[in-house]
């Protein structure tokens, strides 16, 4: 809980939001942890002397640059531990998530209907989403068979297992996944589904060493019709940790129920998982997240605003998805920022003060492309040494990277063909347009390419590059 005056109460949870993530916020600032703000003092109050210790040292930054957003002065951050008192506890304990701290497993599990509620109500959504159903997810033609898929792992639980949606941060992989088991919750109230960030099964996983935990531990994981995994990255290099992950996916998938995972890669780019995880997941169907294209911003725009109770006309709306394109975190950071100068200012939110608060996010987010960028992006992408790119080389392991490149150099960058030309190995401008049109050709008829070793398809290969640009 938070005290304090709302507009203030409100800027600050969203900034917190804004600086570590929706689900770490969520986990982490949920039902152990009290937040006040008195003068340019921001209290922290852990419910147990763990959890305190874990937020000075994990959170003191985020917190101090939340409370200046929020405060407008850099705030003196104190932690403390507040244990409530008996009666208290019982008294809220129908009513509030326990977060890992506060429960003798660790573990964050979704809550099941508060006593009197129906299913399906408010109380049966995912721990402290307000993510909603999948009715909430926005998906555009370029993500209509994630959402599909999500759909049908609701209507048929175990048909499809695993599932891996991957896709760069906010991507809209975390939504997906927190709707995904709100809908299950509301259409199968008698099923059971977990979800958990990568982060908080590890976490729980040692506390449950530590505290000789491990049957109620692997009973909670294990005995659910629906797991969901979130941020599997997270997971590698922790050995013991994926040991134990990998027996609960192999328990899981003997009994027939359903594994959903997401992740900021691929399986074939995760390779310290190790290679018995990676070939489970390539078992499943692999779904990709892409980018909000323009539409899509203004759709989640109007969804983040709706959510935040802000009236924002049309025109700004499009102004802000225009603008922004980065990530859908930008969309709410710049909707929590119009939030706050119009309660400061006293103005409605319009265009004139969209432009005034936004100007310097909006230079920012223009990030300005350079050759050497799109060098190093193919190079890494493709595991081709730069000096092959320049080379004259006409073997296709480096003309179809080379001309990959000089596609991305049109695309991504204001240089000029003869720029180009001389960057990649001194070549003519002509050169550069008959690259372009070649990769141009790839695109349009769906063409295989040789790539780092490997098949890829041109849309494909296209698309890795540009993760690495970070731009696609």
């Amino acid at each position: 809980m938070i005290k304090g005056d709302t507009e203030i109460v409100s800027v600050l949870r969203g900034a917190l939001v804004e600086e570590v993530g929706r689900p770490r916020y969520e986990f982490w600032f949920g039902a152990g942890t009290r937040l006040e703000v008195d003068g340019t003092r921001l209290i922290v109050s852990a419910s147990t002397p763990f959890l305190q210790d874990w937020l000075r040292a994990n959170f003191r930054q985020p917190l101090e640059v939340a409370g200046t957003k929020a405060l407008g002065v850099r705030p003196e951050v104190i932690f403390r531990v507040d244990v409530p008192a008996p009666e208290a506890r019982i008294a809220e304990e129908p009513l509030v998530r326990r977060t890992a701290a506060s429960r003798p497993d660790g573990l964050c599990a979704e809550p099941g209907p508060v006593s009197g509620q129906k299913p399906g109500s408010g109380a049966s959504r995912p721990a402290g989403s307000g993510t909603g159903g999948l009715e909430s997810f926005v998906a555009g033609r370029r993500n209509t068979t994630a959402l599909k898929t999500a759909e049908m792992i609701v209507k048929r639980p175990g048909a499809m297992s695993p599932v891996l949606f991957y896709g760069p941060t906010s991507v809209g992989k975390t939504h997906l996944l927190r709707a995904l088991c709100c809908t299950f919750r509301r259409e199968r109230p008698r099923g059971t589904c977990l979800y958990l960030t990568a982060e908080q099964f590890t976490t729980s996983f040692l506390q449950a060493l530590r505290g000789t935990g491990m049957p109620n531990f692997r009973q909670k994981c294990r005995g659910v019709e629906l797991l969901a995994l979130d941020d599997l990255q997270f997971f590698c290099g922790k050995r013991a940790t994926l040991i134990e992950l990998l027996n609960t996916i192999d328990h899981l998938m003997r009994e027939g129920r359903q594994l959903v995972f997401a992740a900021d890669r691929p399986p074939a780019e995760l390779a310290d998982l190790g290679t018995e995880l990676r070939t489970r997941l390539e078992s499943g169907m692999v779904c990709e997240i892409q980018a909000a294209d323009y539409e899509m911003r203004v759709e989640i725009v109007g969804q983040m605003a709706a959510r935040m109770g802000l009236e924002v006309p049309e025109e700004v709306k499009h102004f802000i998805a225009a603008r922004l394109t980065n990530h859908a975190r930008e969309l709410s950071g710049a909707l929590c920022r119009l939030q706050a100068a119009s309660l400061a200012s006293g103005r409605a939110i319009d265009r004139a003060l969209a432009e005034e608060t936004l100007a310097d996010m909006i230079r920012h987010c223009q990030r300005l492309v350079r050759l050497q960028d799109i060098e190093k992006a193919v190079c890494h992408a493709f595991g081709v040494e730069a000096e092959g790119l320049r080379s004259s080389s006409k073997a296709k392991s480096v003309s179809q990277p080379r001309m990959l490149a000089m596609w991305l150099a049109r695309k991504h960058t204001r240089a000029a063909l003869s720029e180009i030309g001389r960057y990649f190995g001194r070549r003519s401008h002509s050169t550069v347009v008959s690259a372009q049109k070649r990769v141009e050709e790839w695109l349009a008829r769906g063409a295989t390419v040789e790539l780092a070793d490997r098949l890829w398809a041109a849309e494909e290969a296209v698309r890795h590059a540009e993760r690495f640009l970070q731009v696609g």
